[in-house]
């Protein structure tokens, strides 16, 4: 049996004559002609001897060569070459380090995009980066994106469009995340807002956006004149307004989700990611009884999908009435969540809690344990709030502005 560990550490300093010096188990230290002086583990395979270096005294000591060459003869134990090993990994590493920004978003959406919400989502990470990120340096390798790279994409649009500018550095974030994990990049994340670009980048203050809405003393007046118009896409308005629903939870309706007077939206529609209980008033049910069933959906689209998300605006852009909120702006759709909000807010309607009025908007609850209390407690109470809040808005529909405030 050779012996192994023949070498010692002041015995490899003090070898000059050149040639090989062999410690034993393939590994040997290779004296040059000049004195140069470097590791090699030879082997024979095949019948054919086969030697591959380790590298430099200087830079591999003598424990480090013996992990190498164990490790060596490990791989020949399981009938594999150490130097096709170390080919391959080589052409790893090189392939690796010109995987492209670009290339690796691509692969992080396909990864994801399962579970994001629908494939507007998706087509909006893409958008982004192919408009913001790609030009600049979308074609380099991911391991060359640093600092000043990320800089020259947020610098132009940071304080310009603030909102897009967030994403931007959120997607590029998430994008060498994932290039690091999948090995294709090492070291600290760039894009990184806390404590990095947060030094660079001056600090926004993010506008609240709000959606323009009809003023709650209005809402009477505008169902009436919403009655006097036909259309599937008007029942879905009308719903909008009777539940303060979102566009989205409206349009996605489904006949199975419906329970006599409860509607139970799955959490995969909602944006909370929670399912949401709808209380639905006796007008709310007077309207789906009346609606044809002709498929999954309450309201459905073109070739039985789903409405379009153009579908409802369009009713308020042709109703006879151009309505328009306090400041004189156009109403949307989503603004009559506000409007039921408020209401809830300025009127008799506040006795039934700020809680009840931000669950009937399914607003996400900071609160884990709150949330689950809520749940459980506050399904009655928000019957007798949506059903108060269809009240008002049929019996505002001949009233004058003081008897809306006595309904109220």
């Amino acid at each position: 049996m050779r012996k192994i560990n023949q070498l010692t550490t002041l015995k490899v300093k003090s070898i000059s004559q050149p040639g090989y010096h062999r410690d034993g188990g393939g590994l040997a230290l290779q004296v040059s002609p000049k004195g140069s002086k470097s590791w090699i583990f030879l082997y024979t395979l095949q019948g054919r001897s086969r030697e591959m270096g380790l590298g430099s005294l200087d830079t591999v000591s003598l424990a480090d060569a013996r992990s190498k060459a164990k490790e060596y003869r490990n791989q020949l134990l399981d009938g594999n070459d150490p130097l096709d090993i170390k080919a391959k990994k080589t052409e790893e590493q090189r392939l690796k380090q010109k995987m492209t920004f670009d290339a690796c978003a691509a692969a992080y959406i396909k990864t994801h995009q399962s579970g994001w919400r629908n494939a507007k989502h998706t087509a909006q990470w893409q958008n982004t980066l192919r408009t913001y990120v790609s030009p600049v340096f979308g074609h380099l390798p991911v391991s060359e994106v640093d600092t000043s790279l990320i800089m020259r994409v947020l610098s132009p649009i940071w304080t310009t469009k603030t909102e897009t500018a967030s994403r931007v550095r959120q997607r590029i974030e998430s994008v060498l995340g994932w290039a690091t994990v999948s090995g294709y990049r090492s070291g600290d994340n760039p894009a990184k807002l806390k404590q990095h670009l947060d030094n660079l980048l001056p600090k926004i203050k993010k506008a609240k956006r709000h959606h323009p809405s009809l003023p709650w003393r209005d809402i009477g007046i505008f169902i009436k004149e919403l009655h006097q118009q036909e259309g599937l896409a008007v029942k879905a308005l009308e719903l909008a307004v009777l539940t303060a629903c979102r566009s989205g939870e409206i349009r996605g309706a489904r006949w199975n989700e419906i329970d006599g007077d409860l509607w139970t939206i799955p959490a995969d529609r909602m944006k909370a990611e929670s399912m949401h209980l709808v209380p639905l008033s006796k007008q709310a049910q007077d309207l789906l009884q009346k609606l044809p069933r002709t498929g999954e959906f309450l309201f459905p689209g073109a070739m039985k999908n789903m409405m379009s998300d153009a579908t409802m605006s369009a009713v308020l852009k042709r109703l006879p009435t151009k309505w328009k909120d306090s400041d004189g702006k156009d109403i949307t759709v989503h603004g009559f969540r506000s409007t039921f909000r408020i209401w809830c807010s300025e009127t008799s309607a506040s006795r039934y809690g700020k809680d009840a009025a931000e669950f009937a908007l399914a607003h996400k609850l900071p609160d884990k344990v709150e949330e689950s209390y809520q749940r459980s407690t506050l399904l009655d109470i928000r019957r007798e709030l949506m059903q108060q809040w269809a009240d008002f808005c049929d019996q505002t529909a001949l009233a004058t502005i003081t008897d809306l405030e006595a309904v109220a």
